[in-house]
């Protein structure tokens, strides 16, 4: 974005936008905020889909057409220049990467295999609680999904913690902070890619520099599952335990072999793409080797012609939303060259002075309001990651500072709001599975949303963090990792 900024670095003089618009700079914004507004209408009304989200981006740039004053011509090459910027790219090709992976590891059976660990640990109440925590953290870890997470473990742990006598709303809440913990952490994770490549920073290193806010969140949360996990309800249905063990196969664990490799190839500096590559080729090599899975279900051609398998499930997983970030990184080019960036940082900084720690809280503060209000939290993070670096450039703020702070709102939020999208799709599988469980309770989302302990302690965290500048590193003009911030 710096290169296309509407000040000049020769001169330190503003210079006009390279596009104009009606009501000046605010007029570039109307992409990004017509979309901000359909996110939220359709998350209130309850149909938010990545579709609708693309569509609302769609409109947004259709109607920025009409607010533009400069040629049309001008218009639609500067949107097709925003939607080349590596930015979306490089974010998008590391998704399908990932969704390849992590759909061979759920294919594999990982989840399997860590429930079967489950299953033999003799564990009830509270232990059972902590243990699903800790499952659910390996098991998004693993496969970078947290929304997969809760569907896999409402439908398997939750009623087996049930049984064996967990606390209802303590065993959800275990089931959505585990999903917040792989959400946050995971290198292979929607967000912590988003986070890593709008801030034009490398995913190994962003996971290196966050894993301390993670643990520290995860420790205080475990002890908190276990000792307030029980119920004093007892067992509510031993056949749950059989309906369990007879999902388990502990085979399923030869899938944190691939997960190994990738982490530590990743956190050796290789870059994911390579680390993802040789995962998948390890993953897919030890299941055909073990019986596991046939080459058909890992990639597939019906009598139609149309490809299947876990391969291709993957990519399809990831389209709609990497077509939204190209979507969403285009108009904010678009703000870039019609000036509102500067703008917008402008006034900030009318507050923020000189402050870094304004800057941080005015980015904790933007994260989480973006989050609060738009239910995927993927999305959400693609709004707010423009703002994020702008404002952390202008401040020095390390790349890794800023893709902390973005990711660990994000994902903090998007599992704790009753509004929440993997808060809602907990609650309906848990409700679905009455069909079979009669027995079984169903927490609210409203009554969960007090308990989820990894996400309002990592919310806490940055905040803290925000505020006494711990972690706090800076950068020079040429990314030098720097601990006091240089001057201009």
């Amino acid at each position: 974005m710096s290169s296309s900024s509407s000040t000049s670095a020769a001169d330190g003089q503003a210079q006009p936008p390279a596009l104009t618009f009606r009501f000046g700079v605010w007029g570039a914004a109307v992409p990004l905020v017509f979309f901000v507004v359909w996110a939220i209408t359709i998350s209130v009304q309850g149909f938010a889909s990545e579709v609708g989200l693309i569509m609302g981006a769609l409109f947004g740039l259709t109607l920025g057409l009409f607010f533009c004053k400069s040629k049309w011509h001008a218009y639609a090459e500067g949107l097709f220049d925003g939607l080349t910027q590596p930015i979306g790219v490089v974010a998008l090709v590391a998704w399908f990467y990932a969704g390849m992976f992590a759909q061979v590891l759920q294919t594999g059976g990982l989840v399997e295999g860590l429930i079967w660990l489950g299953s033999i640990s003799d564990a009830s109440g509270g232990v059972f609680v902590g243990l699903a925590f800790l499952l659910a953290a390996i098991f998004s870890s693993a496969v970078g999904t947290g929304y997969g997470t809760v569907v896999a473990f409402c439908t398997f742990m939750y009623p087996a913690g049930i049984a064996v006598g967990g606390d209802p709303v303590m065993l959800f809440a275990a089931i959505l902070s585990g999903a917040i913990f792989g959400d946050n952490l995971a290198p292979v994770s929607d967000t912590t890619i988003v986070s890593a490549t709008t801030q034009d920073a490398d995913v190994p290193g962003v996971v290196k520099s966050r894993f301390k806010y993670s643990v520290m969140a995860g420790l205080p949360t475990l002890i908190l599952l276990v000792v307030f996990g029980g119920s004093d309800a007892g067992n509510a249905g031993p056949d749950a335990v059989t309906a369990m063990q007879s999902a388990t196969d502990p085979q399923g664990l030869i899938m944190l072999i691939p997960f190994v490799l990738v982490l530590t190839l990743a956190l050796r500096g290789q870059h994911l793409l390579t680390s993802l590559t040789w995962g998948i080729l390890c993953a897919c090599g030890l299941m055909l080797v073990t019986g596991m899975a046939s080459p058909a279900d890992l990639l597939t051609v019906n009598a139609d012609g149309e490809m299947g398998g876990a391969l291709v499930r993957g990519v399809k997983g990831y389209i709609n939303m990497a077509v939204l970030i190209l979507l969403i990184v285009g108009a904010a080019h678009l703000m870039t060259l019609g000036g509102t960036m500067d703008r917008v940082t402008e006034l900030l900084m009318r507050w923020i002075k000189d402050s870094v720690r304004r800057a941080e809280l005015a980015i904790w503060g933007l994260v989480a309001l973006l989050n609060s209000a738009i239910t995927i939290n993927t999305a959400a993070e693609i709004a707010a990651a423009p703002f994020v670096r702008e404002l952390g450039t202008r401040y020095h703020i390390h790349r890794y500072r800023r893709a902390n702070m973005l990711d660990a709102v994000t994902s903090a939020l998007g599992y704790i709001f009753p509004w929440g999208a993997p808060v809602l799709l907990g609650w309906a599988t848990i409700s679905a599975m009455q069909e079979t469980y009669a027995w079984l309770p169903v927490v609210s989302p409203t009554a969960v949303f007090p308990f989820v302990f990894q996400g309002w302690l990592l919310l806490a965290i940055m905040l803290f963090a925000a505020i006494t500048g711990w972690g706090r590193t800076f950068e020079d003009a040429k990314g030098n990792t720097l601990t006091t911030r240089p001057t201009d």
